[in-house]
């Protein structure tokens, strides 16, 4: 072999194909038109947030000029005297939700566990797909099942039950005491806990099954038990992922419309206990926004849609700096 001197290597260069130097001024172009075209999108995305804040703002801006912070604190809800008040739908909203989180969280992760670490291997798929399709269930039929189904039963057979014992605990007593009339706040945050079910089981599920199988296998080897290791193993390496699917079921119960009006009740009153009717702001806009007359009747409703935009803004901006700060931990650990 010869050594290359500085002439070759100059014969080489001048012999480089031409088509490669004439497709690198159109391949850069190429990558500034794909990040032009991706930063646009992301710019319009921020755009139509921005736009659908100030018009809401803009719009409610009379009910709040009108109120003040008055309309914050104030459960008074008559449109006849033109007197309104969001603290009714807005803890009634709160509330649905709370409920909704207590029942689903807990079935959603046994669930999720069930078909990654239990089920046997016929078993996991049609669990898997029967939990998916709860999720294209529309949500006036879960309305509808929530108002002829599940409160009548809960009426005769759930709410006496729940009545005597935990009604006269101290303290939560108040909140499980009221007439059994089926529909209330409690019947209300139920349906929403079986509606963010499905979307909670299977991002959970989904996270679940990409913890390395070699991990699982060496916390067994070491005499670790099934729960240590879904304790000790499985929910650290994605808590940050369980999180987020946890944040999306919220955000879900958060803004439900139809369900919750069914079986609400769709009454402007605050009452301590659960089994008496409410409202959330969503109901509230469903049931009134037709039959809003004035301006500021109109303002008031869209200063609620302004106030749920807002409330689930705050709670998804608070989740999104918890997965942030697991991330830093974890990465941190990981260092």
């Amino acid at each position: 072999m010869y050594p290359i001197t500085s002439a070759g290597a100059d014969s080489v260069q001048n012999e480089r194909p031409a088509g490669v130097v004439a497709n690198a001024h159109p391949q850069r172009w190429g990558d500034r038109l794909f990040q032009w075209t991706t930063l646009f999108f992301a710019l319009f995305v921020l755009g139509v947030l921005a736009a659908i804040l100030l018009t809401l703002a803009w719009s409610a801006w009379p009910a709040f000029e009108h109120f003040g912070w008055h309309f914050l604190v104030s459960s008074e809800w008559n449109p006849v005297t033109l007197k309104f008040g969001a603290l009714s739908p807005m803890v009634g909203t709160l509330v649905t939700s709370l409920i909704a989180m207590l029942f689903g969280i807990p079935i959603s992760f046994g669930i999720a566990l069930f078909i990654t670490e239990m089920a046997p291997d016929w078993l996991k798929r049609p669990v898997g797909t029967a939990i998916e399709l709860l999720a294209a269930i529309p949500s006036i039929i879960y309305g509808m099942w929530g108002l002829f189904v599940f409160a009548p039963y809960f009426t005769d057979h759930i709410q006496p039950l729940m009545t005597d014992t935990l009604g006269v605990l101290p303290l939560i007593g108040p909140m499980f005491q009221g007439p059994p009339i089926g529909i209330s706040v409690f019947s209300a945050g139920f349906i929403l806990a079986i509606m963010v079910i499905p979307f909670i089981a299977a991002i959970m599920r989904d996270v679940f099954e990409i913890v390395p199988r070699t991990l699982k296998e060496s916390a067994y080897a070491m005499g670790s038990t099934r729960w240590e290791v879904i304790w000790r193993v499985v929910l650290p390496y994605t808590k940050v992922g369980v999180i987020g699917g946890i944040m999306l079921g919220l955000g879900r119960a958060l803004g439900e419309t139809m369900a919750v009006t069914f079986v609400i009740g769709n009454a402007h009153d605050l009452h301590l206990s659960l089994f008496m009717p409410g409202n959330t702001i969503s109901s509230t806009l469903a049931n009134e926004f037709t039959e809003a007359d004035g301006k500021l009747y109109t303002s008031s409703l869209i200063a609620l849609g302004f106030l749920l935009f807002v409330i689930t803004v705050i709670v998804l901006s608070f989740a999104r700096l918890l997965l942030m700060r697991l991330e830093r931990t974890q990465g941190g650990r990981k260092a």
